[in-house]
C-alpha cells in the first residue's frame, strides 16, 4: 500500500508502520474516507470486509460497504 500525503496528513508518512494492526486499520479508514478510487481499488477487499466492524465509519460509509459486501456475496451464491 502506498501512503499518499492527501490521505496521512497529520503524521509523518514514513514513520507509518502498516505492519502494526492498530496503525493499518487506521490507515484503511483514512483510506476509505479521504482516498481517491485508485486508492481504494489498491487495498485488500478481503480485508476491508473483516475489518469493517472496527473500523468506525461514518454510517453511510459503513452502509455503503455493508451493501457492497452483501450483493458480492449474493452473486457468488448465484
Amino acid at each position: 500500500m502506498t501512503v499518499e500525503r492527501y490521505i496521512v496528513w497529520s503524521k509523518e508518512k514514513e514513520k507509518l508502520d502498516l505492519a502494526d494492526p492498530w496503525q493499518r486499520r487506521w490507515f484503511i479508514k483514512q483510506v476509505l474516507l479521504h482516498g481517491r478510487a485508485e486508492d481504494v481499488v489498491a487495498l485488500d477487499w478481503e480485508e476491508i470486509r473483516q475489518l469493517l466492524p472496527q473500523l468506525d465509519l461514518p454510517s453511510e460509509f459503513r452502509r455503503l460497504w455493508e451493501e457492497y459486501f452483501a450483493g458480492e456475496s449474493a452473486q457468488a451464491t448465484k
